[in-house]
């Protein structure tokens, strides 16, 4: 799983740049088989050194299928761009995105594992609120994906469109790219929530990551 059959060129053989993508985005699909027939389901994740944690309940069962060790996959996808070529035949999109196949692990220290995932997607939260009870650990399946060499693709697709010689077009009708951005909008306080402020967590949140840019033309 280190090589692209078509577009072979689209392929990044970067830990990096792999590591970056994962790390800019929140949420995948875990695709496993289950007796037979294909299950994909959207989870959040976080990335932790070389391995990738899933978490949710006990009672899930893509969760509970993958747990028992079958073989399965996590995709990660983001849009960077429209690409506008001189023909909707040449149109596209400028995109990044990651497979990750392997064999997932269960987490035995599922408090310090939650508090990485929490930390991932909201960092300093953990220190806000209360800690989980032993009902609510017991509750949640906490499971590693290994990020191991060989076991990974990233596929990124930049650049501008054809042009209208390559496509046999129009010179004279337009064509570029409209870049597309992840924002994260002003929090929305609960309604029991109004008249307190807002955390330093999500305050921070916003500085940090109140826009993720992807990458522009090459």
């Amino acid at each position: 799983m280190t090589a692209l059959n078509r577009f072979p060129e689209l392929g990044v053989p970067d830990r990096a740049a792999l590591d970056a993508l994962l790390d800019s985005q929140w949420a995948g699909v875990l695709s496993c088989a289950v007796d037979g027939e294909p299950l994909a389901v959207p989870m959040l994740y976080a990335r932790d050194g070389d391995r990738i944690l899933l978490h949710g309940s006990t009672g899930a069962g893509a969760l509970r299928h993958v747990a028992t060790g079958a073989s399965a996959v996590l995709t990660v996808f983001t849009l960077d761009a429209l690409v506008v070529a001189p023909t909707t035949f040449e149109s596209s999109v400028n995109y990044r995105s990651a497979t990750v196949r392997g064999r997932l692990d269960t987490v035995e220290d599922r408090e310090r594992a939650l508090d990485l995932f929490s930390d991932e997607i909201i960092p300093g939260r953990i220190d806000e609120v209360r800690r989980p009870s032993r009902r609510e650990l017991a509750a949640t399946e906490v499971l590693s994906l290994p990020i191991a060499e060989g076991s990974w693709l990233l596929k990124v697709a930049s650049g501008w469109p054809a042009t209208p010689e390559e496509a046999g077009a129009d010179p004279a009708v337009w064509s570029g790219v409209v870049p597309v951005r992840r924002v994260l909008d002003q929090p929305v306080p609960a309604p029991w929530a109004s008249d307190l402020a807002v955390p330093p967590s999500v305050r921070s949140l916003l500085d940090q990551r109140g826009t993720t840019d992807g990458p522009g033309p090459d």
